[in-house]
């Protein structure tokens, strides 16, 4: 078996892992710490939480024992796609460095530009920073990358589904052409290898895993949910995910859950709080501070639930996180193998749990897709609505439909009965002329002959025979007609 003694770093190095309890390499390490300490390009493929940031790290310090940095200009370069992850890269420098005298600077938005000047114009040997912030300084005139000898692209494949891809080819430009450089990803999308055919010189290709694989030691599962009606589904998801938790009991000491949007995270964040769950937000609208501070509470258990957004998916370095939530499933089949990575990191096991809408089904389908296997399914623990809404699943009696008219549209009139001609209804034994003039404000329009297959004015069928004039016939021709009949 293989030791890190065997690789050739530098002692001061060694002294430093050491002390951090690690004795043998992950297989990402095994594979790429060799060719980068023979001045080798690169191509690191492993999926995330397999120790990919000591594979470039610890290289990168023995390469930069001697020499020294001058003003504005660092002697090595790590782009980080969050600024959480350049943060860690950052910790993992201070950590193995600390026998060195080398020193670095950390360039992420959120922070101060007057304070990342000055270390710069100290000079640093290694620079960690997110492509917008460096460009930032690049175009201020604070900062020169002629002298750039090691350049490390991490997590490129999110470098791509943030954009910043045109700024990694910028910022390729700006340096050396003899530069050496450590490209690392979990997935090889077509625009990741026209890059790498692109910057990179004849590279050593480390491929430890299949791209986008997940890790075995992962327990997975899916519930498939579907609300009782649409403007109770999103409290039943909530309600869920509160009995998945209660479901897991003890196991799950802590968590992340993912959302895709950030106004869910802070919904579901708040949601969790109001049911007494102790519960963090973390996404890109936050300030840094706030985020900073979040985060290092869940690392320190002082937080059991971390509700977050992408950006807390790649990289983040927190061993101990027993469970993974997937509130939402992932717009992109690759951002669930990362947010899965999470948990079941160094050897430990986890579980990650995640929520299929219908609406999502297409995106489950392309994430088995992805990982090749089928994701086994769960039972929905969902039970009814919450927060506010009654606790039943009886769909509510529905409303009678209103009617423009107060009868059926094509219900007829029943026809008059059939007066007797020989014996004439006198004045006072005549009811027609009140009971017409109390009707006639109820009575239904009339209907057109078109409308009504009878053809005639009352509604009766075709073949009717209509006897006098009806109950429509005004009063005053009714008393004509009894005048005549008294002649």
């Amino acid at each position: 078996m293989t030791v890190f003694t065997d690789l050739n770093l530098d002692k001061k190095v060694l002294k430093a892992i050491a002390e951090t309890g690690y004795d043998s390499p992950t297989p990402i390490q095994e594979g790429a710490i060799p060719p980068a300490l023979e001045g080798k390009d690169v191509l690191g493929i492993a999926q995330t939480g397999t120790g990919k940031t000591a594979a470039f790290t610890l290289p990168m310090i023995t390469l930069l024992g001697r020499g020294r940095a001058r003003a504005r200009m660092p002697r090595s370069l790590v782009l980080a796609p969050t600024r959480e992850l350049a943060a860690q890269v950052a910790e993992n420098f201070d950590t193995y460095a600390k026998y060195t005298k080398l020193t670095k600077a950390l360039l992420i938005g959120g922070t101060s530009f007057k304070e990342q000047d000055l270390l710069i114009d100290k000079g640093v040997d290694v620079l960690i920073a997110t492509p917008g912030r460096l460009l930032d300084h690049f175009e201020r005139g604070k900062l020169i990358l002629s002298d750039v000898k090691v350049m490390v692209v991490d997590e490129a494949d999110r470098m791509l589904d943030m954009g910043f891809i045109p700024d990694i080819e910028e910022i390729f430009k700006k340096t050396p052409f003899t530069r050496q450089t450590l490209f690392f990803s979990a997935t090889m999308a077509p625009e990741i290898e026209r890059i790498t055919n692109t910057f990179l010189s004849a590279p050593v290709k480390i491929e430890v895993a299949r791209a986008a694989t997940t890790n075995e030691n992962i327990k997975q599962g899916v519930v498939m949910f579907k609300g009782s009606r649409r403007d109770r589904a999103d409290s039943e998801k909530r309600k869920l995910l509160r009995a998945l938790i209660d479901a897991e009991g003890d196991a799950c000491t802590n968590a992340i859950i993912f959302c895709n949007r950030k106004s869910d995270v802070d919904i579901v964040a708040k949601s969790l709080k109001k049911y007494g769950y102790d519960a963090g937000a973390i996404h890109g609208d936050l300030d840094q501070s706030v985020r900073t501070r979040t985060l290092d509470g869940f690392r320190d258990n002082k937080l059991r639930f971390l509700v977050a957004s992408d950006v807390a998916a790649r990289g983040l370095d927190i061993p101990a996180v027993s469970h993974v939530f997937n509130f939402d499933v992932p717009s992109h089949a690759e951002d669930y193998v990362h947010r899965i990575g999470r948990t079941g990191r160094a050897g430990r096991s986890g579980v990650a749990i995640m929520i299929c809408n219908p609406r999502d089904e297409k995106n489950l389908a392309d994430v088995e897709r992805l990982v090749n296997r089928e994701i086994p399914r769960l039972d929905d623990l969902s039970g009814k609505a919450d927060d506010g809404a009654p606790a039943t699943e009886e769909a509510p009696a529905e409303k009678p439909k209103r009617s423009r008219s107060r009868k059926p549209k094509n219900e007829a009139k029943p026809a008059p009965e059939p007066q007797e001609a020989a014996e004439p209804a006198s004045v006072p034994e005549s009811p027609q002329p009140a009971e017409a003039a109390e009707d006639k404000p109820k009575r239904e329009p009339r209907q057109r002959g078109g409308r009504n297959r009878g053809g005639n004015r009352d509604g009766g069928g075709r073949h009717e025979k209509i006897v006098g004039m009806g109950e429509d016939t005004p009063a005053f021709i009714a008393l004509s007609f009894d005048e005549r009949t008294k002649v």
